[in-house]
């Protein structure tokens, strides 16, 4: 018995492969006929496709096949044949005829021969086979291809996103279904997919569409999409506002030190995040040439190395020259001024003036994508996160400990707290280096953004500027409302007024505001004042 079960086996699988096999009808529906006929023929042979049949169907799209009587011919490149169905070598006649591939076939082979990356293993491969079947549904959908995406799914190791991209081919491919109930289906399916790439396919199949209640599921699905569209185009707006304002606030934190406490304008302040801007590119290069199998953590060496490099060079700026010019604000906006054109000079005779390329590591790297269209960047939502910890880092030490607490009672009071025994001198250097390596940790983070140069504190100067200003000069929780508001209220101008008029406009609210309420969004209360 174990011996007649294990026949009915092999002949069942033998009969099975022999149905499965390309016969000479087969080879002739798609290598000749019209062109509805090859391509059903093409998604008919697809769904259980053997050697042979994709053999052919290669050929076909690479114009390699000639018609010989009855026989269909894959020609080599050397011009010999074979025959498509028993691979015998066949001379070629001068009488054979190519056969014809115009670019509809053409599409409809390809996607034919990408589907059987879909039952493999391999999600890479998986995922491209998927969205070009996808593409090839939205550009022309064929009800005759529902058979293989059907089968796709079955495969038990389908990759998630290849899924997606199938579910969205289904969905095409039905709405050009003969069947109203399937285009009913489809319309309301698409619908709730929420993505806006969906929206040509509805208002075309809309326009020819001739059932009343397939007419409203479209009119609906293009509803919801077109409220889906709005409210992801406000969260990504508003996703950018909040990115703008946090590269605000590491950039005018530093300087919320420097003037808001210290009542310093320092104009060299842009500088600063230069070159902590370059001190990662540094470290990135020894990485690479060094250490080229760490070279994913580079960026946690960078963030100490530009905070040292920045506040020494600010150390060094206090001692020397701004050390004796507090209280005389003119002298030290040009003393500092002056000092910012030495520093980009000397970065140009140094590094040279061409911009230098920082890579992000590859845990920065790709997005992440939520409600069918939303993508959020991973380097930006990092850099959100690191400015809030930068905030929070310096708000503890300000209040928290006995440097911060030195600080402020020198900003507060000086004559007093010399008198308590706080060496005033040295709580200014120290001061001043804090602020210039938080403007140096902005330019470590500034670099995952953008190409680094010597100009690149230029554009942040003035900004910086404003949003301590705005915020009350002295006032760190200003600060953060004001860089965040800034941020925010730039990138909704910028989709009204263009990205020009939106910076005006944000110049003239600011003025107005400080007109208004020259001490800012916070003020000292109190004897504070």
């Amino acid at each position: 018995m174990r011996w007649l079960r294990f026949l009915s086996v092999l002949l069942g699988l033998i009969g099975a492969a022999a149905a499965h096999a390309l016969t000479p009808a087969d080879a002739l529906a798609l290598a000749t006929g019209e062109g509805d006929a090859r391509i059903a023929a093409v998604n008919r042979l697809a769904a259980e496709p053997d050697e042979r049949t994709l053999a052919l169907m290669q050929a076909l799209s690479a114009g390699a096949v000639k018609v010989q009587g009855e026989q269909v011919l894959l020609i080599a490149d050397d011009g010999t044949g074979k025959d498509a169905v028993t691979g015998a070598a066949v001379a070629v006649a001068e009488t054979a005829e190519d056969a014809i591939v115009n670019n509809r076939l053409r599409g409809a082979l390809d996607a034919a021969l990408s589907v059987r990356d879909l039952f493999g293993n391999d999600a890479a491969a998986q995922q491209a086979a998927a969205a070009m079947l996808q593409k090839s549904a939205f550009d022309e959908p064929d009800a005759a291809q529902l058979p293989l995406v059907e089968k796709a799914f079955a495969n038990p190791n389908l990759d998630a996103k290849a899924r997606q991209h199938l579910e969205l081919a289904r969905a095409a491919m039905q709405l050009a279904s003969e069947d109203q109930a399937q285009r009913l289906a489809a319309a309301q399916a698409l619908g709730n997919m929420g993505d806006p790439a969906l929206k040509p396919l509805l208002a075309a199949r809309l326009d020819a569409e001739s059932s009343a209640a397939v007419k409203a599921a479209l009119s609906a699905a293009i509803s919801a999409l077109d409220r889906s569209l709005a409210v992801t185009s406000a969260l990504s707006q508003a996703f950018t506002g909040i990115s703008l304002g946090s590269i605000l606030l590491l950039a005018a934190l530093g300087l919320a030190i420097t003037y808001g406490l210290m009542g310093v304008i320092n104009m060299a302040h842009g500088e600063l995040i230069m070159i902590g801007a370059y001190a990662t590119w540094l470290v990135q290069a020894f990485f690479k040439s060094t250490l080229p199998d760490f070279f994913d953590w580079y960026l946690l060496a960078a963030m100490p190395v530009a905070f040292i490099a920045s506040a020494l060079v600010g150390a060094a700026m206090e001692r020397t020259v701004i050390r004796f010019l507090y209280g005389r604000p003119l002298e030290t906006l040009l003393a500092t001024w002056g000092i910012s054109l030495v520093l980009m000079q000397g970065v140009r005779s140094l590094f040279g003036a061409q911009n230098v390329g920082v890579e992000n590591p590859s845990w920065m790297s790709g997005s992440i994508t939520l409600m069918g269209n939303l993508t959020l960047p991973w380097n930006r939502i990092i850099i959100i996160a690191f400015a809030g910890a930068v905030l929070l880092g310096v708000t503890l030490l300000i209040s928290k400990t006995r440097l911060g607490l030195f600080v402020r009672g020198v900003t507060q009071n000086r004559p007093i707290a010399s008198c308590m025994g706080v060496n005033t001198a040295r709580i200014d250097t120290y001061a001043f280096a804090l602020g210039s390596g938080i403007a140096g940790l902005a330019g470590c983070a500034l670099s995952q953004i953008g190409n680094v140069g010597p100009d690149l504190g230029q554009s942040y100067i003035v900004d910086s500027f404003m949003v301590v200003v705005l915020g009350g000069v002295g006032q760190l929780a200003g600060t953060v409302y004001a860089a965040l508001g800034l941020g925010l209220l730039n990138k909704l101008l910028e989709g009204w007024a263009g990205a020009v008029l939106a910076k005006i406009a944000v110049l003239v609210f600011i003025i107005v505001f400080i007109q208004k309420r020259p001490q800012g969004i916070f003020a000292f209360k109190g004897r504070e004042a």
